[in-house]
């Protein structure tokens, strides 16, 4: 009887993909390809599609890309049993473009489209479920946190310019989910303005879309540099003894 209400559940909610950007240069990493690198034993690209794969809510995955990535990604995927990975794409210019191409490749039947960096592999499928379900209701939303330290602006000349409320301040993470033609639409739209944007979420705002916050984790940090990564080690292994 529970087998069939959570296929009856299931069948009542909207498809979701799961669209991974992986098509950046690593600039900040020296120019190694930080998704290949091993996080405990495991590619870093590797520990962040498993973790799509198990979230209950996403039910394919596409990954955007560096040309020369595509083979071993699929390899990978293969050998990892990332069984939701339907297309590895090859990226565009910049990340917004290689996000509009890969939501282009989304299955006719999506409605809701998730958006999540390669390089955050400690996400987790709750989390991810937790964001897509927001999203189901409200049609648009991202995970954040808290931010720890006073924030302040910069002058030209280096003077500060303001201290920021630190209580109404959020870092915002990844995954972001949106109902999939508004994301279509504002990505679009942010690539014919030529517009600058730091993530999904501030390509939907600029079409004056309300995009709602969910509680995010501090766990779920995006490997920029080689610091994140000591970082990302130690997070994995206390995550090893809590079990």
């Amino acid at each position: 009887m529970l087998s069939f209400l959570k296929k009856v559940r299931k069948a009542n909610q909207p498809h979701c993909t799961a669209l991974v950007a992986a098509a950046g240069e690593s600039r900040r990493m020296g120019g190694v390809n930080k998704l290949m690198l091993l996080l405990d034993g495991v590619p870093v690209l590797v520990r962040t599609l498993t973790a799509l794969q198990l979230a209950q809510r996403v039910d394919e995955i596409i990954v955007a890309a560096r040309e020369e990535d595509m083979v071993e990604i699929s390899h990978l995927c293969q050998t990892y049993g990332i069984t939701k990975c339907r297309k590895v794409i090859c990226g565009g210019e910049n990340r917004v473009h290689s996000v509009l191409l890969a939501a282009l490749e989304a299955s006719p039947e999506s409605g809701l489209l998730a958006v999540h960096d390669g390089a955050r592999p400690l996400v987790t499928p709750e989390l991810t479920d937790d964001v897509i379900s927001a999203a189901e209701h409200c049609g648009a939303a991202v995970p954040a946190v808290p931010v720890k330290d006073t924030v302040k602006t910069r002058e030209t000349d280096e003077r500060v310019g303001e201290t920021l409320e630190r209580e109404h301040l959020r870092a915002v993470q990844t995954p972001q989910v949106f109902d999939a033609d508004l994301l279509r639409a504002a990505l679009k739209s942010a690539l014919e303005d030529n517009a600058l944007v730091t993530d999904d979420a501030s390509a939907v705002e600029r079409l004056g879309k309300a995009v709602f916050l969910v509680e995010g984790d501090e766990e779920n940090l995006k490997i920029t540099t080689p610091l994140d990564l000591i970082l990302a080690e130690a997070i994995t292994q206390d995550r090893k003894d809590r079990r």
